[in-house]
């Protein structure tokens, strides 16, 4: 995993931001405002090199960047008046870091307020339109050549570590999304407790919440009022597929830009069907998850696939989820093909996005350090291939 994105020296005395449209500056509270300031930016991180002046520019370095001051007059006032990030935890410590926001996320999470209603702004679109509008450029900037440019500032300013990497000569890369689906090289992410055969592992390099059952997921963490298992999946509530995963065991891995961003088999796996379920492109920030109202995880593109536990058969769903200027979600492997654990299974072109794998009730013990942290609620920060779980059967 790279170092903690933005995590930085914190001010006690200045208060962690808890989301609200009047805490931006007034110059950006109307959602015109918003989505043009997002415009901005990722027209200039087409522009210039360095990320920090456009939609990654971190918000405790608001100060520190005037380019991104003169783009949108009065946004460091956010990081002047609040921190803007959330809490983690690493795994197997009591430490708790916080991590510092990307500016694009934030703005993402305002227009979330506006999200499914009849106001029309940047070119006189809703805000769902005005997000794959933006998501779907910033994806080609970054497939383009020219966008090679922007790799040393995104390492740069991610702390992203090339000692693990399969190509760290980051000259080899034709574009940037080549290098945000970087690969690892082999034996970079180790499974724990391999010789294990009842051993769940992590599915991604991510920021982990993990439920036993949705009405837990619901009380502690996903706060949308439309969340449950049929809507995720995009399946009827009285279907077989409903019926399989009634109940379920909930594991949410979230990937922030910085991270490696393919994604692995938590368990031995048979790859089945997937199935595509078009939706928007909200932002997938904790804090936009554990807004009541939000149904990010939900309404969002996403991608599903039917696994089975090859040993015993048993049906695991395993659902990627786009999110705000993400470009794509791809599986590298074939219907029918047997997948070990740990084994790549796709990847997410640009942008930060989640993976939720459903298991069904009964059928695996969630770790219970995961269980503790999601509940106080607080994500752990977790490798491909560290402890999940253990399967009971």
């Amino acid at each position: 995993m790279s170092s903690l994105q933005g995590s930085t020296v914190f001010d006690s005395t200045k208060p962690v931001e808890v989301t609200h449209p009047s805490n931006l500056p007034p110059s950006l509270q109307d959602p015109t405002a918003t989505a043009a300031a997002l415009e901005k930016l990722v027209d200039h991180s087409k522009e210039h090199q360095d990320v920090r002046n456009g939609i990654h520019a971190p918000i405790h370095r608001l100060m520190h960047l005037p380019i991104v001051q003169k783009l949108i007059p009065g946004i460091e006032d956010l990081a002047t008046n609040w921190h803007v990030g959330n809490y983690v935890q690493m795994r197997g410590s009591t430490e708790t870091f916080f991590e510092s926001m990307p500016i694009y996320p934030r703005l993402g999470m305002h227009l979330l307020y506006y999200g499914g209603t009849q106001i029309k702004m940047l070119h006189n679109q809703s805000v769902e339109a005005v997000l794959k509008d933006l998501s779907i450029r910033q994806g080609k900037h970054y497939d383009a050549p020219e966008s090679v440019s922007n790799i040393p500032s995104f390492i740069d300013t991610y702390a992203v570590q090339l000692d693990d990497l399969l190509e760290p000569d980051i000259k080899k890369y034709r574009t940037f999304n080549e290098f945000f689906y970087r690969k690892l090289k082999d034996g970079a992410r180790p499974v724990q407790n391999e010789e294990d055969p009842k051993q769940v592992c992590s599915a991604a390099d991510c920021r982990l919440t993990v439920f036993q059952n949705v009405t837990f997921a619901k009380q502690f963490w996903i706060k949308g009022s439309q969340f449950d298992i049929p809507s995720l999946l995009n399946v009827a509530p009285d279907s077989d597929i409903a019926k399989q995963f009634d109940d379920s065991s909930l594991a949410v891995f979230r990937l922030a830009p910085a991270d490696y961003h393919r994604f692995h088999a938590p368990l031995d796996l048979t790859f089945g069907s997937t199935v595509d379920i078009p939706g928007q492109y909200y932002t997938v920030n904790p804090q936009a998850v554990n807004e009541p109202g939000f149904d990010v995880f939900t309404t969002n593109k996403r991608s599903v696939l039917y696994a089975t536990h090859t040993p015993s058969k048993t049906p695991v769903a395993y659902v990627a989820i786009g999110a705000m200027l993400v470009g794509s979600i791809v599986w590298t492997r074939k219907e029918g093909e047997q997948v070990k654990r740990g084994e790549e299974l796709g990847y997410f072109a640009y942008g930060g996005s989640t993976v939720v794998v459903v298991f069904p009730k009964g059928f695996m013990s969630l770790d219970e350090d995961l269980v503790e942290n999601s509940k106080k609620p607080i994500e752990t920060l977790m490798k491909v291939g560290y402890s999940l779980g253990k399967i009971n059967a």
